[in-house]
């Protein structure tokens, strides 16, 4: 049966994929396209001059698996063109008392060693003030070794979904407080371990300052976040006098950056439930795949549905449980949809059905040959 959600009634991290897209100006981007199902909190920088990492939390089923809500990174050298599939990274040293960690946020320091900083604290599930932003560094991006002490602790609130960044000769960290109208934490650090609080950043009932930091050039700072009109980016000269919100043309949540050249900017954010609202296509909850499991072709079947040929052009992906996409192409709707699954290798995948860049159903599909 295909999964639907009426609106946004649903906001587990495991109905939501991460999404990627392209611009030239950093504010109009292209279409997006699925980047890694399941998942969420991404964290993109330029490593070792020719490769991308991304850092994010993974959610991949089923629960309670050794990749359920895990810190995953996955890399790319094309310039972000094509990725390696997510491996789960190691913690060593990470105290026995600590929350796995969450919230990652790459940076690089002394040549090519990496470092994460996370959140983490006490064992309690509650987001109190024992969750601090703590550290580990890593010379392969698989295995990071923790680093003793917080790097912010606020001793009366939680610090959560952290962002750092190298500008000025001085690494900068924001936190946002809490609510969208209490702005967000600032600190300054001269090595990246030691952080001293400065004047918090301000901001109003629409703007959420949970996102992550880019160096434009070496005179513009960007921090790019969600909220209002969508996702929206601010501009610094110093990463404490900010120059106004400025709105892109991107929908989602919790934005990461990276700027590939003059004029190629990659973003990475936390796209919308899979299915989101059906009564925009009056698509009904019984669509159906058959057979499934399937050896080679199948069929999808909107007969019976509320689909109409008033929607015209729609769009199949096939993503595996990794969220790669293996299979993609438009279509005319009619009451039928013959797929060849020829190309695709035994194991369980995603059918999703799009309007525009917009999911509107998905339903499960097995290959079995």
């Amino acid at each position: 049966m295909c999964l639907t959600l009426h609106g946004f009634s649903q906001n587990y991290p495991w109905e939501r994929p991460l999404r990627a897209c392209w611009s030239a100006d950093g504010i109009n981007f292209s279409p997006n396209s699925i980047f890694q199902d399941s998942a969420g909190v991404p964290s993109v920088i330029r490593w070792k001059g020719d490769t991308l990492v991304c850092a994010f939390q993974w959610f991949r089923m089923p629960i309670s698996s050794p990749t359920w809500d895990k810190v995953a990174t996955k890399f790319s050298f094309d310039n972000g063109t094509t990725w390696t599939q997510p491996v789960p990274v190691n913690f060593n040293g990470l105290p026995l008392n600590f929350q796995r960690p969450f919230d990652p946020t790459l940076m690089t320091f002394t040549g090519d060693t990496l470092r994460m900083y996370f959140s983490s604290g006490s064992p309690t599930p509650m987001l109190d003030s024992t969750i601090n932003t703590y550290s580990a560094y890593s010379i392969d991006g698989l295995n990071f070794t923790f680093e003793n002490g917080a790097r912010v602790d606020e001793p009366t609130n939680r610090v959560i979904d952290p962002a750092l960044i190298f500008f000025n000769n001085s690494y900068h960290y924001l936190s946002p407080i809490g609510s969208p109208a209490q702005g967000a934490y600032h600190y300054v650090s001269p090595d990246g371990i030691n952080f001293v609080k400065v004047p918090d950043i301000p901001s109003d009932a629409t703007h959420n300052w949970t996102g992550n930091y880019m160096v434009n050039d070496t005179n513009s700072l960007r921090f790019y976040g969600a909220g209002g009109a969508g996702i929206w980016f601010n501009s610094s000269p110093n990463g404490g006098m900010w120059n106004g919100y400025v709105n892109t043309n991107v929908q989602g949540g919790d934005p990461t950056v990276v700027r590939i050249d003059a004029t190629t900017y990659l973003m990475i954010f936390v796209g919308a439930p899979y299915s989101t609202g059906l009564e925009e296509l009056n698509l009904a909850s019984d669509l159906k795949i058959f057979p499934n499991p399937a050896d080679m072709n199948f069929t999808v079947d909107f007969k019976g549905t509320k689909l109409s040929a008033a929607e015209k052009k729609l769009k199949y992906q096939i993503a595996d449980m990794n969220g790669k996409i293996c299979l993609s192409e438009v279509f005319d709707f009619s009451e039928k949809l013959t797929v060849n699954g020829s190309s695709l290798a035994n194991g369980s995948y995603l059918l999703i059905i799009l309007s525009g860049d917009k999911p509107v159903a998905r339903t499960k599909l097995i290959i079995e040959k």
